[in-house]
């Protein structure tokens, strides 16, 4: 493997701990839903953003304004919800030293995120001293999984795809690597472990981002 000149990480769950509760979110969709759909929707597999982009278009089948509303709506209740998450969040304890210690090591580091920015910075106020790139939901048309979330990172700060590393608590995260060209690495910080990061074959499986960086360290690989 050639040395590493970028690592881009997830923020949730890998550098900040965020209570955030999906399933609670889609359920909150689901009643909101209600209102404008015959029946409550049933929440399945997709992740909430699109699951909520998906019934609103469907809503906007019949009626376009209402469509609109919805989804809307839909947004605001996300929102909501991760920043009432982020009051009660906190950075891993490693987080700044590690992300000092790559800055030292001259590796750039960087943050791409389906939060928002507002949710970030509650929990990470002075996140632009310590990154070369972050991008939030807001600040991208196509969120992780697709490649454009990562890839646009990596062009801000002028990287190459396979001299950088996609570091994520979720499959996700490790797919986002795979599409956009990257290597990857999965931690188990948060509601996945090892045996969950196994069918995608990551490159690296860490029990969290510090000790990871400290192996690819010791690998020669930063």
């Amino acid at each position: 493997m050639r040395k590493l000149d970028a690592i881009i990480f997830d923020f949730d769950g890998t550098l900040a701990d965020v209570p955030l509760d999906f399933d609670f979110m889609k359920t909150k969709i689901a009643a909101l839903g209600e209102v404008f759909m015959d029946e409550r929707p049933v929440p399945d597999g997709t992740p909430a953003l699109e699951w909520l982009e998906r019934l609103a278009a469907e809503v906007m089948e019949r009626d376009r304004a209402e469509g609109m509303e919805f989804l809307s709506r839909g947004r605001l209740v996300i929102a909501a919800m991760e920043l009432d998450a982020a009051r009660d969040g906190c950075l891993f304890e490693f987080t700044r030293p590690m992300l000092d210690e790559l800055a030292w090591l001259g590796v750039a580091a960087g943050v791409i995120t389906r939060n928002i920015s507002a949710a970030v910075r509650r929990v990470f106020p002075d996140i632009d001293e310590h990154l070369k790139v972050f991008i939030p939901r807001e600040d991208t048309a196509r969120l992780k999984p697709d490649p454009d979330h990562l890839l646009r990172a990596l062009d801000r700060i002028g990287v190459s795809p396979d001299r950088a590393l996609m570091v994520g608590d979720h499959p996700m995260d490790v797919q986002t690597g795979k599409n956009a060209g990257t290597l990857s690495a999965g931690v188990t910080t948060g509601r996945i472990d090892a045996d969950g990061f196994a069918p995608l074959s990551p490159d690296f499986v860490a029990t969290d981002a510090g000790a990871l960086v400290s192996e690819l360290r010791r690998a020669g690989l930063i």
